[in-house]
């Protein structure tokens, strides 16, 4: 299919141009004004619409195991709800069981998201350090997978210690790759979550309360100095709080490789929703909880002075049933929560319409970012080679965000009555229209493993 996208004013990181797009074989082919329209190409008028890359999410959990249960939306689901939000790439995680080699739950993991509609990439999440752990990594890397999830959280399931910690870190250094880091100081956070419930604190209130914000910084300081001596690039998941800003941009003035990634909901909900029935508050119980509006504009300030350089959405969705597995412990809720067709939209209306970014930072957080530190070299920008994931952004369609109109697969909405402006009016990957006039195309193609 090769398809001409007209009268579109395109919007990358680096700048705004009036111009024409000719996508030909899944790629992007020509940019420019009086592009020859080719025979057999299909033409898209873009009047008075933004042309931006595909975004990039690179924060995403489907089908993510629990005891509650898989989170809400597997790939298949769950990718349906990026398109419709602009996102043409998601990458996910492998976290293997302890015993399994990273490999072979690659494998596994390739295969359950082999229906996803978008592409697709992973983290590989090293769960425990074991004398085959240094040739998994290099293997990893080897097959396409330049990234490494640890968790600093959660030590009694997935959570590494400092030692094994730092032994991840320095392979990963050497091998040239990049390790994404979960910052909580989860003993802390274990102690302190056991003491409420000892005390018979036990409502879903409680789950924030258990992890304040020092937690946080503390777990970020420890990492940027661990990896500072390991030689290792990071990358701070879901920054939550201005007490981790301060350790993260300190590390960046001092040239140190530090990336930092914040979500949708640390920029645009706070503490006060930990307020009311469990069915309520339920919903907001994600980690880390979050924060006061303090460190909202804190984040926002970060995310303008580039501080902060991806927004990610962590999306990880569970319907109220599974919530309700902590009813009567807080501990046993399973944190998680949507919003992976959510983020362009908010982005747009409460950064760029309220002049906390421009255009050309709203893409380059949610495409050109993530596809540059990422390794998705041929990502995240409209560019001549660059593969042709284009959405075409009607900035004018308003929407009122609802568990009633969204698209994924949950019964529970923390944006619900947010109003948006802008809609991924018309959705293009690898050349193909997989959204046409805000509605999906049902013959839409799977999407592929992204080698990196």
């Amino acid at each position: 299919m090769n398809i001409l996208i007209q009268n579109g004013t395109i919007v990358t990181a680096e700048a705004t141009i009036q111009a024409d797009i000719l996508t030909k074989d899944g790629k992007i082919s020509d940019i420019g004004a009086n592009i020859i329209i080719p025979a057999d190409a299909i033409t898209i008028n873009a009047s008075g619409k933004y042309v931006i890359p595909g975004a990039v999410d690179p924060h995403v959990h489907m089908q993510l195991p629990t005891p509650a249960g898989p989170s809400s939306d597997n790939f298949l689901s769950g990718s349906i709800a990026a398109l419709y939000g602009g996102t043409t790439t998601i990458l996910d995680f492998v976290t293997p069981h302890k015993g399994q080699s990273l490999t072979d739950a690659l494998e596994l993991r390739k295969q359950e998201a082999s229906n996803a509609l978008t592409d697709y990439s992973f983290h590989v999440s090293p769960v425990e350090w074991r004398s085959s752990t240094e040739d998994e990594i290099k293997e990893c890397i080897s097959r396409g997978i330049t990234s490494f999830k640890v968790y600093l959280a959660y030590k009694n399931t997935v959570g590494l210690k400092d030692h094994d910690l730092f032994k991840v870190l320095k392979v990963v250094g050497k091998t040239g790759g990049l390790v994404t880091v979960h910052c909580e100081m989860g003993d802390e956070i274990d102690l302190m979550r056991n003491k409420f419930v000892s005390e018979n604190k036990t409502g879903p209130e409680f789950h924030a309360l258990s992890r304040p914000a020092i937690f946080e910084a503390d777990a970020v300081r420890n990492v940027i100095d661990m990896a500072k001596l390991a030689h290792c690039p990071v990358y701070i998941v879901h920054v939550s709080s201005h007490l981790s800003l301060k350790h993260i941009a300190e590390a960046q003035k001092s040239g140190q490789a530090v990336f930092a990634e914040t979500c949708p909901h640390y920029l645009l909900l706070d503490d006060s929703v930990y307020k009311g029935d469990f069915s309520h508050i339920a919903k907001y119980v994600i980690s880390p909880p979050l924060r006061k509006k303090e460190d909202q504009q804190a984040l926002w300030d970060a995310v303008s002075d580039g501080t902060v350089k991806t927004a990610g959405t962590d999306h990880c969705p569970f319907n109220l049933e599974q919530k309700a597995a902590g009813i009567d412990d807080f501990r046993n809720i399973p944190n998680g929560a949507g919003g992976v067709e959510h983020r362009l939209a908010l982005m747009f209306t409460y950064g760029v319409l309220t002049n906390k970014i421009t255009l050309n930072q709203w893409v380059d957080l949610c495409s050109a970012q993530p596809a540059n530190i990422f390794g998705l070299k041929t990502k995240g920008n409209i560019a001549v080679g660059s593969d042709a994931d284009i959405v075409i952004w009607n900035p004018d369609f308003e929407n009122t965000i609802s568990v009633n109109n969204h698209y994924q697969n949950c019964d529970l909405e923390i944006f619900e009555g947010f109003k948006t402006k802008g809609l991924a009016e018309t959705v293009i990957k690898n050349g193909n229209i997989v959204i046409e006039n805000g509605e999906l195309i049902v013959s839409s193609e799977t999407g592929v493993f992204l080698r990196r």
